[in-house]
């Protein structure tokens, strides 16, 4: 039955969060009681957090398909975040997923987080999710594999499916991902002739972004979730460090960088590129809390989702 027919018959929906991390848990405040929440999770410890946030635990693991039995035929809709492995050139997670749902008949709905980085280095160029993709490492091939997955699944099985193609995630709440402590911590940014253009996202408007994709994303459709902002990389964490009244981050060359930095932080140094969020707007009709990093940080709002940002039951966009 479609998302829209439940909504109208005041039936709550069950939503199935497939990699249940801070975003999940986001869309968990979000949602609050308007839809019954099911989140898999391959860690009994993180059970009580997940419970506490609303959601009813489901064990099982991504990377052990038999555990997966009891996903069949549970959800109305899937938001799917989980990352794919560590290693090789395809997702065999999402692939295991997807069969299990399959076993099941289907959820109707799947919304798939994967990356900007499918697209490669893009030297700079300003582009929508028409761009073909051009992934230059095994981790971005890796995304497109899991994105084709997801994009077959629905075709075949003519259910809604929508791609979010997802750039830096940033909160102050969030692990690891606030840019004011990446400041603090001294990392250095490109000179000026070595600099390449980087895209963000808040985690509070990447999680109503996912809700607004339950609600009106398109067949097949791919949107860019990521900020107005425009800035360089070097631009942007200089402006963070303005901000928060800290020192400006030190500039080296990208030869000293790849002298002195991780292979992991090396490849988005590597990768230059400006999107046009214009889908998310427009399809979506999301209106951005934090437009970009600095408006967040003069509003304070770096933490918490507010429940304001809940969408009312919509109908589903067209493709």
């Amino acid at each position: 039955m479609p998302l829209f027919s439940l909504h109208r018959r005041r039936v709550r929906p069950t939503l199935l969060i497939v990699g249940c991390g801070d975003v999940g848990l986001r869309v968990l405040r979000l949602l609050g009681a308007r839809w019954r929440v099911l989140a898999l999770s391959s860690s009994p410890a993180r059970a009580p957090e997940l419970h506490a946030a609303g959601a009813i635990v489901l064990t099982g693991n991504l990377d052990d398909p038999p555990t997966l039995g009891r996903l069949a035929g549970l959800a109305d809709a899937v938001l799917h975040l989980a990352p794919p492995p560590g290693q090789g050139r395809s997702d065999p997670r999402t692939a295991a997923l997807l069969a299990s749902l399959a076993r099941g008949g289907g959820a109707g709905r799947l919304v798939y987080g994967s990356t900007t980085g499918v697209y490669g280095d893009a030297r700079g160029a300003f582009f929508d999710e028409t761009r073909p993709t051009a992934p230059a490492t095994d981790r971005a091939w890796r995304r497109v594999d899991a994105e084709q997955r997801v994009r077959t699944y629905g075709r075949s099985r003519r259910e809604r499916v929508t791609v979010l193609r997802i750039p830096g995630i940033y909160a102050l709440d969030r692990p690891g991902g606030s840019p004011v402590e990446r400041v603090a911590r001294g990392v250095p940014v490109l000179v000026a002739a070595d600099d390449v253009h980087t895209n963000h996202i808040h985690a509070d408007d990447l999680a109503r972004a996912c809700v607004a994709a339950l609600h009106r994303g398109g067949n097949q459709r791919v949107i860019h979730v990521c900020d107005d902002a425009r800035l360089s990389m070097a631009e942007h964490y200089t402006e963070v460090a303005r901000l928060a009244g800290l020192p400006p981050p030190r500039r080296i060359s990208l030869a000293e960088a790849r002298a002195t930095m991780s292979p992991m932080a090396l490849s988005f140094l590597g990768e230059s590129r400006r999107l046009d969020n214009g889908r998310l707007k427009r399809e979506l009709r999301l209106r951005l809390r934090f437009p970009t990093t600095a408006d967040a940080m003069r509003s304070g709002g770096f933490a918490g989702t507010q429940d304001a940002a809940v969408l009312p039951p919509d109908k589903p966009a067209r493709a």
